[in-house]
């Protein structure tokens, strides 16, 4: 008893149709002036149905000559009995089985190739997520080794002070030290799409600002940095994270620039939008290259790039770290006169008055003061 109840709840559109199928054949036999109206709803009931539910081959081909069978009764009796039936009515059945025969068919190759778009979704998705893994385990593994690497090279570069073999530890430091760049960048892209990347908060824009370039303007007075904003406010995201993001673009803007060279940071606000811009009088970057400067290990002059201690993951990050905060960040450049990276982010909310009136004295100035 308490199989067939729940046999009739997990079947309980199959049920209703066939108590409806039923009724329609009732019409069919015992009303047959109303000719193949019945008929008819009998077989687009049968095809709603079975957009509803999707029977295995066996399944269908029972429900299908079933239904052929009883209709095709039905048309006899009303025929034979009635006189009220043509016999010609009996056309309609075959031609109406092809036409559900074809619906069918239909459906099934297109629930086929959703199944195989499903998997190779589904495959795609365990390989990026073992390469993630990869990457997670390797550069934990490579730490150890670029550690006392680089402590047994710091200890030779001592011994070796003063001689000119002296140049050749400081290259292999250099190396090392890219490497272990290289380690924690490869971290950090492989917990980009992690739920947890982000930690959100409220981010004031222009303290985060100020102190990221204080620090740049600081390791590199050689250059002429130029910094002005116009959006005194906050905006919700990962302070940490937004500061890696501007770290690897001034760091960009650094490595293309010669001394002497202008680096420019701006920020305003657009509505409810942060807009950051970097920019600098570098070298610039072809128009041919420009689509695919934001993907993991592309470089523009790779051998500039390496002699500058590039690693090809800056952009890739920040592009990453912009997208976890639902921004944007696109670029304009020119070769020979330099690039402009502009990152817009949602959710920016203005500082009242009186808390911009006590501000200190200007950004431009605490950089140069710094």
């Amino acid at each position: 008893m308490w199989g067939t109840a729940s046999a009739v709840r997990k079947h309980w559109l199959e049920v209703a149709w066939g108590l409806f199928a039923a009724a329609n054949v009732t019409v069919m036999v015992g009303m047959p002036r109303w000719e193949t109206i019945p008929f008819h709803f009998v077989w687009v009931s049968l095809t709603l149905l079975y957009g509803f539910r999707r029977w295995n081959r066996r399944s269908t081909v029972l429900v299908v000559g079933t239904v052929i069978a009883v209709t095709g009764a039905a048309i006899v009796m009303a025929v034979l009995y009635y006189r009220q039936e043509r016999l010609e009515e009996l056309a309609e059945i075959p031609l109406m089985a092809a036409m559900f025969v074809l619906m069918a068919w239909h459906a099934e190759r297109h629930q086929a190739a959703l199944e195989e778009v499903r998997r190779l979704a589904e495959t795609e998705r365990h390989m990026r997520e073992r390469e993630r893994q990869f990457v997670r385990n390797a550069s934990h593994e490579l730490r150890t080794p670029i550690t006392v690497a680089r402590g047994y090279t710091e200890l030779v570069r001592s011994a070796l002070a003063g001689t000119p073999r002296a140049a050749d530890a400081d290259v292999i430091l250099d190396e090392l030290n890219r490497l272990s760049r290289m380690g924690e960048r490869l971290l950090l892209l492989a917990a980009a799409e992690h739920p947890a990347f982000l930690r959100r908060g409220v981010v004031e824009l222009e303290p985060l600002i100020v102190s990221t370039v204080r620090r740049w303007a600081t390791a590199t007075p050689t250059r002429r940095w130029q910094v002005e904003i116009n959006a005194e406010g906050s905006l919700p995201g990962d302070a940490e994270r937004l500061e890696a993001a501007l770290d690897a673009l001034l760091e960009n803007a650094v490595a293309f620039t010669s001394e002497g060279a202008r680096i420019g940071v701006t920020a305003a606000a657009e509505g409810e939008t942060a807009v950051i811009e970097v920019s600098d009088s570098g070298t610039g970057i072809p128009p041919e290259d420009l689509d695919r400067i934001f993907e993991p290990f592309a470089r523009v002059a790779r051998d500039r790039s390496r002699k500058n201690g590039g690693t090809g993951l800056g952009l890739a990050i920040v592009k990453a770290i912009v997208d976890a905060h639902g921004g944007t960040i696109t670029v304009r450049s020119t070769v020979g006169q330099g690039s402009t990276f502009c990152i817009r982010l949602p959710g920016f909310r203005e500082a009242p008055l009186d808390a911009r009136e006590a501000t200190p004295a200007p950004l431009a100035s605490a950089v140069a003061e710094g």
